[in-house]
């Protein structure tokens, strides 16, 4: 990935991987996302920060969650919001994707915040857009998706505070996760003092160490000790041939329950990105559970995404001004 997501001041002018990026400006995502937490609260859920700006959900892959709580982001800053459905846009009938988006940018759009099944395609949009355009990746393949992690260091740091203190669990489908990549990244970026993935080894990355990663296959010895379990979900979309016997096998041996979750420590906080699927990778009892933080993780969001869109736009606000 080339780093054209920052300005020359450092800047974000995209927001595209956590890869490449400085602790600084993690942590001046989540304080900005801290500021703007309070605002689900008062009655008039709104500031004028991107009145007059124009958003465009741009999602070639299915996500109900993910487009809604960029979209009440959007209008929570005031912006004009436009959500493309692709499935009966011009590009299924012929137009191609660089047409689509010089036909959005000539109605005085500023920013795209894109979902697609192909790794690279929120950086290839990137580099095509008017100087004008941000754009933000809502996850691309099996690449990346940074507001979900920093959603997640957000959730983690409400409950933990303090990263170089923590020891952190990703369990389930390493391999096919852009969540999982986008998250141990957020995590080394900010000092974390143990990441440690878990998994089979058909769903681990043949590479997995070298991100920087303990690698466990038994899930009791993986959890020993741990602040924050985070679940994954199964990618099954994403997966090409037989890598697990049977779902009813996967939760027995990986599957997050209240016995195995006693391996942890007693605060440990337990994660999830969503959907989940209950008695695949977590039980019910777990996910509904006084330690699970799944529903915040939600709430979360909304800040996170409030805070990446005003910070992206108020850099090109503030090139726009330069020039």
């Amino acid at each position: 990935m080339t780093n054209n997501q920052l300005t020359e001041s450092g800047r974000l002018r995209h927001f595209l991987t956590i890869e490449g990026l400085k602790r600084p400006l993690l942590t001046e995502i989540m304080d900005r996302a801290e500021q703007f937490s309070s605002i689900s609260h008062q009655q008039v859920k709104k500031v004028p920060l991107l009145r007059g700006k124009t958003i465009v959900n741009l999602f070639f892959e299915n996500s109900t969650r993910t487009r809604t709580t960029f979209e009440l982001a959007a209008k929570r800053l005031s912006a004009d919001v436009m959500n493309l459905n692709i499935s009966t846009s011009a590009t299924s009938k012929g137009e191609s994707l660089l047409d689509t988006l010089h036909n959005l940018e000539s109605m005085h759009s500023d920013m795209f915040v894109v979902r697609h099944n192909q790794s690279g395609a929120a950086e290839f949009i990137a580099q095509h857009v008017a100087p004008h355009v941000s754009v933000i990746n809502a996850g691309d393949g099996c690449h990346a998706h940074p507001t979900q992690a920093m959603l997640d260091m957000f959730t983690i740091r409400r409950h933990k505070h303090h990263f170089p203190d923590l020891r952190v669990a990703i369990v389930g489908d390493i391999l096919h996760s852009r969540v999982a990549r986008s998250q141990i990244q957020a995590l080394a970026i900010l000092g974390v003092g143990e990441i440690r993935v878990i998994g089979p080894k058909t769903l681990l990355p043949t590479d997995c160490q070298s991100l920087g990663v303990h690698v466990y296959h038994d899930m009791e010895e993986g959890l020993h000790d741990v602040d924050v379990v985070i679940m994954l979900r199964l990618q099954h979309e994403r997966m090409q041939g037989a890598l697990l016997p049977s779902a009813r096998e996967y939760f027995k041996r990986y599957g997050l329950t209240e016995e195995k979750l006693r391996c942890a420590k007693p605060d440990a906080i337990v994660m999830h990105p969503g959907p989940i699927n209950r008695g695949v990778e977590i039980a019910s009892t777990v996910a509904d559970g006084p330690q699970s933080v799944i529903l915040e993780q939600v709430t979360h969001g909304i800040a996170i995404r409030m805070a990446v869109m005003s910070m992206t736009l108020g850099a090109q606000s503030e090139q726009e001004a330069q020039a």
